[in-house]
């Protein structure tokens, strides 16, 4: 059965900084990937119909085999749609033979103004059940803390 995963915090800058964090290659290749891992973008379109294919490389793999190769998580998105300062909306494919991870995620990346500055929402709809709850959750919650330490240096 497919499950949505959602997590979000709370950044003290704009929204609008937050939000150039999340269409910005540069930016995204710093915050998106987990603890103990480094990504590269083989390609880049971030607009609606567009998309980019990012590679997840684990820095030591021997405790987490990835989904495409020993050692890496690879992933083509298609952008859906793009709310600019408001939401990001993407189809999410994992490369790979394991069923497990077949078919599509919808990822949708929020960012909502507060009094106290931007909270940053990752909610992740159709989760294929070869993705463990749990690893998901922290993985989610890796990037975010990522991103407010990309953000509030």
């Amino acid at each position: 059965m497919r499950r949505t995963d959602r997590a979000s915090l709370l950044v003290h800058v704009s929204p609008a900084e937050a939000f150039r964090a999340l269409i910005d290659p540069d930016a995204l290749l710093t915050w998106l990937p987990p603890a103990g891992m480094r990504g590269r973008f083989e390609r880049f379109d971030l607009r609606a119909g567009g998309g980019y294919r990012l590679v997840l490389t684990y820095d030591d793999p021997s405790g987490a085999p990835g989904k495409t190769t020993a050692d890496a998580d690879v992933s083509d998105v298609r952008i859906i749609e793009v709310v600019p300062g408001e939401r990001i909306v993407q189809a999410v494919t994992f490369v790979g033979d394991d069923t497990g991870i077949a078919g599509v995620m919808t990822m949708e990346w929020r960012v909502r103004d507060t009094p106290e500055g931007a909270e940053v929402t990752i909610e992740a709809r159709d989760v294929p059940p070869g993705i463990r709850a749990r690893d998901h959750a922290t993985g989610i919650t890796s990037s975010l803390a990522n991103l407010a330490a990309h953000l509030e240096p």
